[in-house]
């Protein structure tokens, strides 16, 4: 084809064109709209017949380029009905354009502006062109049939339908991200020129700036300007082809409400709990307030994505140009999502002008009138968590700072502002008071007042209903007001196909409601499967980068045109400043991005299983404001999870084009990453993530893995939650079996959000905390309460419910007989409404608690909740502190059979009794179930109060309980006055047993406070009555005291005044005991009380802090007197101001009370004398036993005796049984004490004391005290001892003494015979105790323990010791006596008559001390034993007799003898003749030191045993340690050797006989080893023969445990020929653990024939030990076997 023909051609597909279009001319202006989104469609152009309107909007598209113009042909062939032959021409033109240029170019030449263009008929020929060339009929079929191939290829590849119609379009307002209208909010109307208001009324308004004010009339121009642009925007809709115009008018507002919270400006957060208002619905007119001209003025508009923010903000500019908001005068809308775009430095100017509408001229003078009228000016900036800040927040120009000025009132002073934000962390350029505004979505009359709206025909609004009515789970979703129009859009494309019921079927879930919005708007269901996951794969790449605006350059054309046919994309101008703009597209929604790209990655071959899953995550509903760019992947795992689902197999299969396996293992990675996270722990946010992605995978094991795995405390802080939200955690939780606890707190939440948890079974504690709901949450929740069945605790705090609302819980309360608790904490409830809460008691049966806290309730309330607690018979407490009020009940214990019957009468089933017979449908995922617990959510309460009456039937454990139940009643700091008192008391006569009263902190004052009192008896408290800081004063104590005297179950009064503390405690009285064997029982109980422990008879009176002086004592003794002869009175009057005066007084009165258990005079300000004074009190007052004072610290304590024996002394005693006194209640001597510390003991306060204490009767024990007793103070208390005879104990603890007081005690032994122990520690501690007058006179003992004595006091001690008669024992150890100390106490012991023991250990003694006790034994005859320890015991004992020892023992360890200590040692021991045993315990003595000291020793007569024991015992060969022996001076009779013990003992007979048998005995410790591991060694003939000397008496051998076999048979041999030679041996054993055959070899030596020994019994061989050994043993008797 030549040019001309190409001409030609073009001139015709021109002419076919426009005809075709000039059909359709409203789908041409949507087109226009989509790809000019700046379009002027002005009332001008309606003046042009359509064909010529219709070549200049097709003149305009094309010069946008060549992308826009293709896809505006892509257009074209998808959705009009276009024929075959023009469809191929128009595709074939792509990319030629410079014909079709010169096309238009010379039409729009020759088109006069007064004609209409004549259309394709006439010929047109270009300057130098030649004449069209006729084509032959074969070459226009050729081409025909080559554009055909050509058309099918591009259909294929595109996925096209044969013939395409034009499908329903979303409605513009779907919301605001990528919407057209929500990207409009910051699209850029180029300045318009002066000729296109040619015939509009702006018109004349332009005309007049060539005069008057020019200031006042550009500003006018530029208002109407805003206007007029804004109705282009925002004011009219443009329906396609074949749609109703009100499909594209529905707006339905969504909930609004009144958020309070208060904005932290340091970090942008929220502080506290976001309290949304229930009740009060928000207007748009409302969202500004005013009133308010100073500061700045913002408001945050604050909602979840879909809940139509974006779109409030279009309706505001609508109504503003429609004249409505007449407040303000300009208004200009953002959005930030472009905003972000703008990354240059912006002025205020700037940003109004050049982003968004410019003046015609002299800006700076608009910008001026602004200023002074910016209390008029309107500003919205939309998607302020979508606000970025990568050079921070006060970067110089960036759009936050701006926005940040704007706030705070620099820039723009008086404006408004408002921004929409979803709820999370918010920038901190925000104010603090600023006004908080939430949406809260569409409610059950919203939803069906948008369907009404949204189906136009009758029919459809009643089926769209009507499926909705049958589908809890599709209405959850249409709480979201974008679900809300998809799910519209899917029903208009369902309903007329499917019969009802069958259409909502197809929408169970979110994913599947997108999917059958993607079928529906498909053209006659054909599904383009290319085109749709190329788009998937945009938007994935635009999520993974955080981009919702496209520009053409992003988007292939054939894209474009198909996102624009299926009204999946959406266009707008985006300007970046003067001239620069570009056209942009974004997806409808941003959920809309999302489920494409999830279709993307879930059916496309280019993604593999391990980059899907990584998109399986679980993200909070917090933003955070350190991202770098935005998240826009929100919903991507719910659709994932969603697509996962079985359902969704057969659509992903034929996106994949038939992949089956591969789509099924995709799902099947899903689902294993949901099992995994179902697993973890997981924050509240996370939670509900979760849910969402379980229930859309419709995967009942996953859903029960899910429920299962959840804790038992679910809480929910601090996030928002939408009516969808609980819809899913509700069905999820009826997979779980366990009960679980549900607690919300400062979350907020839709009025209508508890109608989501209607037959939540689960729910164990459900609690909404620091709420400000209202009633529309009460009312739901009472709709939903009764369908829980586990429920057993409720919690409403923080809201403002009124009597509406509560009236509706009243009414669903009965219904719920299970709760255990019931919250209605700080809601503000009236008076009225807390009592008709109250009226539900009775009907909860097994409620424990009601909390009422935080609601004002006035006192004639108070009074009536008093009556209520005192008549139901479940109260056990009631309980009222200022704004605290809270009942406690303790419902009655039923018994099984109660239970049995109850569980019998109790429906599997609630059947609404109303007549629309509605049946709640379960959720569960397994398809038919139903829930074991249907209820009604549109009915009340009070339609189901007629199944209650046999549950709320008293059974016999409640009449048991009200009849043994008592009563707590706490109203503290309650404003209760007398008359109020007078009230109570009537009140609380006719009650139960009380079991305690708390009135303090109120204004009874004394006349109160005396009614109470008088009333007490008769009240029947058993446990305590308050009436603290009730302003009792001193005069109406007396008036209390006498009030109380009569009643006998009065245990304790504490009134201190100046802590305005006025408490009763009662003791329940004492059942009457029926027979002897209970009365003994009684009686035996009493005797076993602890010392703490109060008989039942005995009370407390104290009046502590109350100013008490001796002028009172008089008057309120008179009051206690009554008091006194109900049994043991503990009196306390510590604290007050009694004085010495008062002490004396009271020391008067006290007789006259009877007998008291104690008195306390604490703190009263007495003096020295005054406190010793009270020492007469012992002869004057039977009952005092004890005395307790602390002079410094004013304690003073009278008190009797505490195990209270003195129990019967007043009144008449009962009768005892036979052998009561056996059991202990006959009187005996108990002692009476006085202790007295923190006192100066100086002499004449002592003898003071003493002559004060002459006449107390004994026996007496005194304590004293004090920092310092000089040596004069302690022999004036020593000397007054013989006046004291009936003193026992004399004690002085904590006391300083001197050096001189161990003498002076010494010498009391001697001078007062009463003494019987002399106890001195450390010169602190001095304790002596006396003989009673019955004792004989006996012995004594003295203990100087710790008192520094030294050599020096060595002599004097020992003299005033030896005037003792008898001496037990003398313990002078820890001092400082040292060698030189003891040698002298050792001259000096033969003149101390000590029958008993003395101690000197730790004196600091050496190896001298040791010698000259063994060198001092000959003079002391009485001593009987010592022993010595050098080591680290260091002890040094001697034991005596009262008369003369034959035989002594002396015991000597770690004394490290040195060679030169050897021969003393032995001398010693020499002259020591009654000296008989002598042991030596590791004394540093080797064998040959020895064998010097057995050499050494020498007696005229007698034994002497020595036994030595020393490392070297165990290691020592027999051989040698036989030498040591043979060295002895003495005959040896025994020798002993033990390696455990390692041990040696020698027994010598002096004189020595040569003649005579010796004995050898071998003897260790029975049970040990005797002689262990010891070589003989060789046999030496001299040896042999001084053994036969020295041992010829030895009558008895034992060897334990030697080796008599190994290496060496000397030593066998040695023993052979040894026990051949002793003729007196009598007993030989041996024992080896390691037995062989050693003792084998002695046996013949030691049997007949060869034994020569005519002794010789028998022989025994036995095992030995644990372990496997062997003992020989031989008997040796007279005569030869």
């Amino acid at each position: 084809m030549d040019p001309v023909d190409l001409q030609l051609g073009n001139k015709n597909l021109w002419s076919c064109l426009v005809r075709l279009l000039s059909k359709d001319p409203e789908w041409l202006n949507a087109k226009m709209k989509f790809f000019l989104p700046n379009t002027d469609l002005d009332s001008r152009n309606e003046t042009l017949d359509p064909e010529q309107r219709v070549i200049l909007q097709l003149n305009k598209l094309h010069v946008q380029g060549s992308a826009t113009w293709q896809s505006f042909i892509h257009c074209v062939c998808m959705q009009l009905e276009v024929p075959l032959e023009l469809e191929v021409l128009l595709l074939s033109t792509f990319g030629c354009d410079d014909g079709f240029t010169s096309q238009l170019g010379a039409e729009g030449k020759s088109l006069p502006e007064s004609q209409l263009h004549q259309g394709l008929k006439r010929p047109h020929q270009s300057c130098g062109s030649s004449p069209r060339r006729k084509q032959c009929r074969k070459q226009q079929l050729v081409s025909r049939r080559k554009g055909l191939e050509v058309l099918h290829r591009q259909r294929r590849r595109l996925g096209w339908p044969r013939r395409v119609s034009p499908p329903i379009w979303l409605h513009g307002d779907f919301s605001r991200e990528g919407s057209a209208e929500g990207a409009g909010s910051t699209i850029q109307v180029s300045a318009l020129p002066s000729r296109l208001f040619q015939g509009h009324p702006m018109s004349s308004v332009l005309k007049e700036t060539q005069g008057g004010d020019q200031f006042g009339e550009l500003a006018k121009k530029y208002l109407q300007l805003l206007r007029t642009s804004a109705q282009q925007r925002y004011g009219s809709r443009i329906p396609g082809s074949g749609q109703s115009h009100a499909f594209h008018q529905v707006y339905v507002p969504p909930i609004l409400r009144r958020a309070t919270a208060s904005l932290d400006t340091q970090e942008g957060a929220i502080m506290g709990d976001l309290k949304v208002e229930d009740g009060t619905d928000v207007s748009i007119s409302d969202l500004f307030n005013t009133r308010v001209n100073k500061g700045p003025r913002v408001t945050v508009l604050l909602g979840k994505a879909g809940m139509g923010k974006t779109t409030l903000a279009h309706r505001l500019c609508q109504k503003w140009a429609e004249g409505h908001l007449d407040c303000f005068q300009a208004l200009f809308l953002f959005e930030f999502r472009q905003l972000n775009l703008i990354t240059r430095f912006l002025t205020l100017s700037q940003l109004l002008f050049d982003l968004y509408l410019s003046p015609e001229s002299d800006p700076d003078a608009v910008f001026q009138y602004l200023e002074k009228n910016a209390d008029q000016v309107l500003l919205i900036f939309d998607g302020l968590d979508e606000a970025l800040q990568p050079m921070g927040p006060d970067g110089p120009g960036s759009v936050l700072t701006l926005f940040s000025r704007l706030c705070r009132g620099t820039l723009l002073p008086g404006c408004r502002v408002m921004a929409t934000s979803r709820p999370g962390k918010l920038p901190a350029c925000l104010p603090a008071e600023a006004a908080m505004v939430y949406m809260l979505g569409f409610d059950g009359p919203r939803v069906e007042e948008y369907v009404n709206h949204f189906f136009s025909a009758q029919p459809l609004q009643e089926g769209a209903l009507a499926e909705l009515q049958t589908n809890g789970r599709l209405r959850s979703l249409c709480a979201v007001p974008a679900l809300c129009q998809v799910a519209c859009l899917c029903l208009h494309h369902l309903l007329p196909d499917h019969a009802p019921g069958q259409s909502v079927a197809l929408l169970p879930t979110m994913t599947q409601l997108y999917m059958q919005m993607v079928l529906a708007l498909s053209p006659r269901g054909h599904l383009p499967t290319t085109s749709l996951l190329d788009l998937g794969e945009v938007a994935l790449r635009g999520l993974e980068t955080g981009k919702v605006i496209f520009y053409a350059k992003d988007i292939a054309p054939p894209l474009i045109a198909f996102g624009a046919t299926h009204s999946l994309l959406t266009s707008f101008c985006v300007r970046t400043g003067p001239g620069h703009q570009q056209t942009g597209y974004a997806f409808t929604h941003v959920s809309l991005q999302e489920f494409l790209a999830a279709l993307h990655l879930m059916a496309s071959p280019k993604v593999d299983k391990d980059t899907l899953t990584q998109h399986v995550t679980l993200h909070s509903r917090w933003v955070q404001r350190t991202k770098a760019r935005l998240d826009l992947s929100d919903h991507l795992p719910t659709f994932l999870a969603g697509l996962a689902s079985c359902t969704c197999r057969p659509f992903l299969s034929h996106l994949a084009q038939g992949n089956e396996d591969c789509v099924g293992t995709k799902q099947a990675a899903v689902v294993q990453v949901l099992k995994k996270l179902a697993t973890r722990k997981l924050t509240g946010p996370k939670v509900v993530e979760l849910c969402h992605c379980v229930n859309e995978t419709q995967e009942p094991e996953l859903a029960s893995l899910t429920a299962q795995s959840l804790p038992y405390q679910l809480p929910f802080h601090n996030f928002p939650l939408t009516c969808t939200d609980l819809a899913t955690l509700t069905n999820i939780l009826e997979h779980r079996e366990a009960p679980i606890h549900l607690d919300f707190d400062g979350c907020p939440l839709e009025p209508h959000c508890p109608e989501a948890l209607v037959g939540c079974g689960q729910i164990e504690n459900l609690s909404f905390k620091s709420r400000k709901c209202g009633d529309a949450f009460a009312e739901a929740l009472s709709r939903s309460l009764p369908t829980m069945g586990r429920l057993q605790m409720l919690g409403l705090a923080g809201s403002k419910i009124t009597a509406r609302g509560i009236s509706h819980l009243v009414k669903a309360l009965p219904l719920c007989p299970q709760l255990e608790e019931v919250s209605f904490r700080d809601n503000q409830l009236s008076d009225q409404v807390v009592l008709n809460i109250v009226e539900v008691l009775p009907h909860l049966p097994r409620l424990r608690k009601l909390d009422l806290s935080g609601n004002s309730v006035c006192v004639s309330t108070l009074l009536c909740l008093a009556r209520v607690a005192v008549t139901c018979p479940t109260i056990r407490t009631l309980q009222a502190r200022k704004a605290d009020l809270i009942f406690l009940l303790s419902p009655p214990t039923e018994t099984t059979a109660e239970l049995q019957r109850k569980e019998k009468r109790e429906p599997t089933a609630v059947t609404c009794p109303r007549p629309h017979g509605y049946t709640r449908q379960s959720q569960n995922l397994n398809k038919g179930s139903i829930s074991p617990q249907t209820f009604c959510p549109s009915c009340s309460a009070e339609s189901h109060l007629g199944h209650l009456a046999p549950d709320l039937q008293e059974s016999d454990g409640q009449r048991k309980g009200a009849q043994s139940r008592s009563l707590t009643l706490r109203l503290q700091k309650c404003q209760l006055q007398v008359h109020d008192a007078e009230t109570l008391i009537a009140l609380l006569q006719e009650g139960p047993h009380l079991e305690e009263v708390d009135l303090s902190g109120n204004q009874l004052e004394d006349e109160g406070c005396r009614l109470m009192a008088e009333a007490a008896s008769q009240l029947h408290i058993t446990r305590k009555l308050d009436l603290s800081d009730n302003g009792l004063s001193l005069a109406g104590v007396h008036c209390v005291l006498r009030a109380v005297s009569a009643c006998w179950t009065l245990a304790e009064l504490h009134i201190s005044l100046q802590h305005k503390t006025v408490v009763f405690m009662f003791a329940q009285e004492p059942e009457e005991q029926e027979g002897p064997q209970e009365r003994a029982a009684f009686l035996d109980s009493l005797m076993l009380q602890m010392p703490s422990e109060l008989p039942l008879s005995s009370r407390r009176m104290r009046l502590t802090h109350c100013g008490l002086q001796a002028k009172h004592l008089e008057q309120l003794c008179k009051a206690l007197g009554g008091s006194c002869h109900l049994g043991h009175l503990h009196l306390d009057f510590s604290g007050n101001a009694l004085g010495d005066e008062g002490a004396t007084r009271l020391a008067q009165l006290l007789p006259g009370l009877g007998a008291l258990q104690s008195l306390n005079l604490s703190e009263n300000s007495l003096s020295l004398d005054a406190v010793l004074g009270l020492a007469r009190c012992f002869s004057t007052l039977q009952w005092l036993f004890h005395l307790d004072i602390s002079f410094e610290s004013q304690h003073i304590l009278l008190r009797g005796d505490k195990t209270g024996r003195d129990i019967w002394t007043t009144g008449s005693s009962p009768d005892f049984p036979a052998g009561a006194e056996f059991l202990g209640f006959r009187r005996r001597c108990i002692p009476r004490s006085l202790r007295l510390s923190e006192c100066p003991l100086e002499p004449p306060s002592l003898t003071h004391l003493c002559a004060t204490l002459k006449e107390c009767p004994g026996p007496l024990e005194l304590q004293l005290s004090c920092e310092f007793l000089s040596d004069q103070s302690l022999e004036t208390l020593l000397d007054c001892l013989p006046r004291l005879p009936q003193l026992s104990l004399l004690q002085l603890s904590q006391t300083g003494l001197s050096p001189k007081s161990p003498f002076l005690l010494a010498n009391t032994l001697s001078l007062c015979p009463r003494v019987k122990k002399v106890d001195l520690r450390s010169l602190h501690h001095a304790t002596l105790h006396f003989r009673s007058n019955e004792e004989q006179e006996g012995v004594c003992c003295g203990r100087f323990t710790g008192c520094s004595l030294s050599q020096e006091h060595v002599e004097s001690l020992c003299r005033l010791l030896s005037k003792c008669k008898d001496l037990s024992q003398v313990d002078l150890s820890a001092n400082l006596l040292g060698d030189s100390g003891l040698r002298c106490l050792l001259e000096c012991l033969p003149q101390v008559p000590i029958s008993g023991s003395l101690d000197l250990s730790h004196n600091s003694v050496s190896q001298e001390s040791a010698l000259y006790l063994v060198e001092t034994l000959p003079s002391c005859p009485r001593v009987r034993e010592a022993s010595v320890n050098l080591g680290s015991e260091q002890s040094f004992r001697i034991h005596f007799s009262k008369e003369d020892q034959a035989g002594k023992t002396l015991r000597l360890s770690e004394c490290s003898f040195r060679p030169e200590h050897v021969s003393r040692l032995a001398t010693g021991l020499s002259q020591s003749l009654q000296l008989t045993e002598l042991t030596l315990t590791q004394c540093c003595l080797d064998q040959e030191q020895l064998a010097i000291l057995l050499s050494l020793v020498g007696r005229p007569a007698g034994l002497f045993s020595l036994r030595v024991q020393e490392p070297w015992a165990d290691r020592a060969g027999i051989l040698s340690l036989l030498e040591v022996c043979a060295q002895a001076s003495g005959s040896v009779t025994e020798i002993s050797i033990s390696k455990t013990q390692q041990q040696l003992c020698v027994q010598l007979e002096f004189p020595r006989q040569e003649e005579n048998p010796v004995a050898l005995r071998w003897d260790p410790a029975p049970g040990t080893p005797r002689l262990a591991h010891c070589d003989l060694g060789t046999h030496h003939s001299l040896l042999v023969g001084q053994l036969m000397e020295t041992c010829a008496r030895l009558q008895q051998l034992s060897l334990s445990q030697v080796n008599l076999w190994e290496d060496n048979d000397d030593s066998s041999l040695l023993l052979q020929n040894l026990l051949l030679s002793l003729s007196q041996l009598k007993t030989f054993r041996y024992a080896d653990k390691t037995f062989t055959q050693a003792p084998l070899q002695l046996c013949p030596a030691l049997t007949p024939p060869v034994i020569p020994s005519p002794g010789l019994r028998g022989l025994s061989v036995s095992p030995c030990g644990q372990k496997p050994q062997v003992a020989l043993e031989m008997i040796f008797r007279g005569t030869q076997l």
